[in-house]
């Protein structure tokens, strides 16, 4: 994080001082470098020092994060863009270096894991550290779970060797598909055209900007949501409720906007219509923001054993930072091929990450991470991957998620 934060804050700087688009690139470049720092430390951290009662909901508070960054920078662009002198861009891009310096000093504030105290071989310190942010002495049962986790793990010297094996098929396939699929639910097209794509629906200059913060807002509120409704209801339940919300409001969007511009994407809509349409795609952000938003992130950081953790969350962050790439270049040109096509396009991918999150992925609420190959091991088709000495703890399954 400490790392993450000062390449971060190098890239902020290199931005809001550029002088030329070299400067720019090497300021972005650096900046994608802080990015995935942050995202393959920040949830790992969370999972591994959250009780698993809680931990979704502190994990999700790094979507919490992301999402309140997302609204800060349309209300910062929004502001930016009012400057008559023509340097709002500037002050726009520098402003990164405030949640890089938030992180820099935040690194040094925070104490190390239980799991990479006994991983460095203090199992004394790592089980006083455990004591210290549960709140009890009484932690036998998870620290015997930590040191049975460790032990595993030593043994196994090729993480990214490993995490090949079939006893780990099923949090290498998770670790694969949930991020591409977080990725192809077409979120990244609001969240980075969105004053683009409001104006190309006919919304004004001002009104188009106006139009990303509020679907910003939403995004925020609605992460909340999900802090309070993923260890009580659970992950699969959000999964599924908002990868349907989210083909209906697709559709929709691409019927309107289909009704009103057509295929050759001449045409205009009227204020009530591009009213429903804003309407729309916020119920569209809602349906995210409390399902494949926040879970995206929290399922791949929690379902890994210690020995493969470190190249699972590799693997989740590459795939995102990949797609997030080719989706954010290729966006307008799919718009301007695809036109309402394109909606129904990232549609039809909701429907089977959808399908597979119903058939494939078990409910991981409640279950201690070490733990989790409790889950897997119950599962109808991921069970025949799971070696019996690869179950740690004695819990009963169904104690354990309800």
């Amino acid at each position: 994080m400490l790392s993450g934060g000062l390449v971060f804050l190098v890239g902020a700087f290199l931005n809001g001082a550029a002088a030329n688009v070299a400067m720019l690139i090497l300021g972005r470049l650096l900046l994608g470098v802080g990015i995935g720092f942050a995202n393959q430390s920040v949830p790992i951290y969370l999972s591994e020092m959250a009780p698993a009662k809680i931990r979704g909901a502190l994990n999700i508070g790094f979507q919490m994060a992301i999402t309140i960054g997302i609204l800060a920078a349309n209300l910062i662009n929004y502001g930016t863009s009012k400057i008559k002198e023509g340097y709002g861009w500037r002050i726009s891009l520098a402003l990164a270096a405030v949640p890089a310096i938030m992180m820099i000093v935040g690194s040094f504030f925070l104490p190390d894991t239980p799991n990479s105290i006994l991983e460095r071989g203090h199992p004394e310190k790592a089980k006083k550290m455990l004591q210290r942010i549960r709140g009890t002495n009484n932690v036998e049962v998870e620290f015997q779970d930590l040191a049975a986790a460790n032990e595993l793990a030593k043994r196994v010297e090729h993480p990214w060797k490993n995490i090949l094996q079939p006893r780990y098929r099923p949090q290498l396939v998770i670790c694969i598909l949930i991020p591409f699929f977080q990725q192809i639910t077409g979120i990244n097209v609001i969240n980075f055209y969105a004053p683009v794509l409001f104006k190309t629906l006919g919304f004004g200059d001002d009104a188009s900007l106006m139009s990303a913060v509020i679907t910003g807002i939403v995004n925020v509120v609605c992460t909340a949501v999900s802090i309070y409704s993923a260890d009580r209801f659970g992950r699969r339940i959000l999964f599924l409720e908002g990868g349907i919300q989210m083909i209906i409001c697709q559709i929709l969007v691409a019927v309107m906007i289909g009704i009103n511009f057509g295929t050759n994407g001449v045409g205009n809509m009227s204020g009530s219509t591009a009213d429903f349409v804003l309407f729309l795609i916020c119920a569209y952000v809602a349906a995210f923001a409390w399902s494949w938003g926040p879970l995206g992130w929290l399922v791949p950081s929690e379902i890994c054993p210690l020995e493969i953790r470190s190249a699972g969350q590799a693997i989740n962050v590459s795939v995102n930072m990949f797609f997030t790439f080719l989706i954010g270049q290729f966006f307008l040109t799919m718009l301007c091929h695809l036109k309402f096509g394109l909606f129904l396009f990232f549609a039809g991918f909701v429907v089977i990450m959808t399908i597979f999150i119903y058939f494939f992925l078990p409910e991981t609420k409640n279950v201690p991470i070490e733990e989790m190959n409790t889950v897997w091991k119950a599962h109808w088709f991921w069970g025949k991957y799971i070696p019996d000495d690869a179950v740690i703890g004695g819990q009963n399954l169904k104690e354990l998620t309800a």
